[in-house]
């Protein structure tokens, strides 16, 4: 019961998971037990669902069976990638050089996560502020108008009259309307997961307009990373590509590792692959470079920078989006600032001027 609310009421992050591999590769290297350095960086840790997870991990550990075994134990936790290069460690005897290499691209996939969060955290910040600023002046602000304009003796201009429409619709139905876009907003994120509308909502953030490319490279830096990883760790080609294929979320990037594996499996180039398939998703140089890194034997280098190559684009496309998104938000809020202050001002001055006639 204890583990449960622990798992519900603590999140295990990406940086969690980074200081127990590095920590990990450290201990290993100075010669301490596996059990041992499990035990420890359980004791250390101050997340109480992690520490759970450890616990399991050590008790796993301490009955023989191999830190691979353990992890996976934990699928939500240690994800294919991960489980990968530990197997690949155990079996070379390189399992604290793998562990050390694999902390330190943990650290730069959260470096880049921070760096996208950064970008996009000030709109963000502005359209939860107008949302929540906006339902309050609805429900608590708009209906006790209703009572004050009614009894002026005046004619209303449209804006008043449009605002008195939206007053009256919140004081009558406001709760119901707020919550049914929750409920609304639940039952779209719940028919997006759907096997129907799924692939249609991957393609969908590949494509849409501003995001489509960002979308695209963000799915690109990732894979060329971990396949890179994976190479450079003693994985072999099918291995690599058949571990990202699980990895991957996008249905559409995990469809082109799918041919791509198959392809492979039959004794095919990667980069002949992606020239003959024309992949609509991944830009010519992939395919270049992929190439030149099979000719030279050095496609580990060659994936690896191509991931630094597509987070760099990230970096330039979110500090743009972000740049170009603020204006755009500040005159949207304005104009709804403006027409509301316009249409509560207009028939009062219109009332005063009546006065004093």
């Amino acid at each position: 019961m204890l583990s449960k609310l622990n798992n519900v009421l603590f999140r295990i992050t990406l940086l969690d998971k980074v200081l127990f591999t590095k920590h990990l590769s450290v201990m290993l290297k100075s010669g301490i037990p596996l059990a041992e350095a499990v035990k420890s960086l359980m004791d250390q840790t101050k997340n109480p669902a992690f520490k759970v997870v450890l616990e399991d991990i050590l008790a796993e550990v301490e009955n023989g069976q191999s830190l691979e075994k353990a992890l996976s134990k934990h699928p939500k936790v240690f994800d294919a990638l991960y489980l990968s290069l530990v197997a690949t460690g155990e079996k070379s005897g390189n399992l604290e050089e793998n562990l050390e290499y694999l902390a330190g691209q943990l650290k730069k996939t959260y470096a880049f996560n921070k760096k996208i969060a950064g970008a996009t955290l000030y709109p963000k910040l502005v359209i939860s502020a107008a949302l929540i600023m906006g339902g309050s002046l609805a429900l608590f602000v708009l209906p006790n108008l209703v009572k004050l304009f009614a009894s002026l003796d005046v004619e209303l201009p449209v804006t008043t009259k449009i605002l008195l429409y939206v007053a009256n619709l919140m004081k009558n139905f406001g709760y119901l309307i707020v919550g049914g876009v929750f409920v609304l907003a639940f039952l779209i994120s719940l028919a997006l997961k759907t096997s129907w509308l799924k692939p249609k909502w991957h393609l969908l953030l590949l494509t849409a307009p501003a995001f489509g490319g960002l979308n695209q490279n963000i799915e690109l830096a990732q894979i060329c990373r971990d396949l890179g990883i994976m190479l450079k760790s003693g994985l072999t080609i099918t291995e690599a590509l058949e571990t990202q294929q699980k990895a991957t979320q996008n249905l559409v990037f995990k469809k082109y590792l799918g041919d791509l594996l198959k392809g492979t499996e039959k004794g095919k180039k990667i980069s002949a692959q992606m020239n003959s398939q024309k992949l609509k998703f991944i830009p010519m140089i992939v395919p270049k470079m992929i190439g030149i890194g099979e000719e030279t034997g050095k496609l580990d280098e060659v994936l690896l920078y191509l991931g630094d190559f597509f987070e760099e684009e990230v970096d330039d496309a979110t500090a743009n989006l972000s740049s170009t998104l603020e204006p755009i938000l500040l005159m949207v809020i304005g104009v709804i600032v403006a027409f509301i202050a316009l249409a509560i001002i207009s028939p009062i001055y219109q009332l005063a001027g009546n006065i004093k006639k």
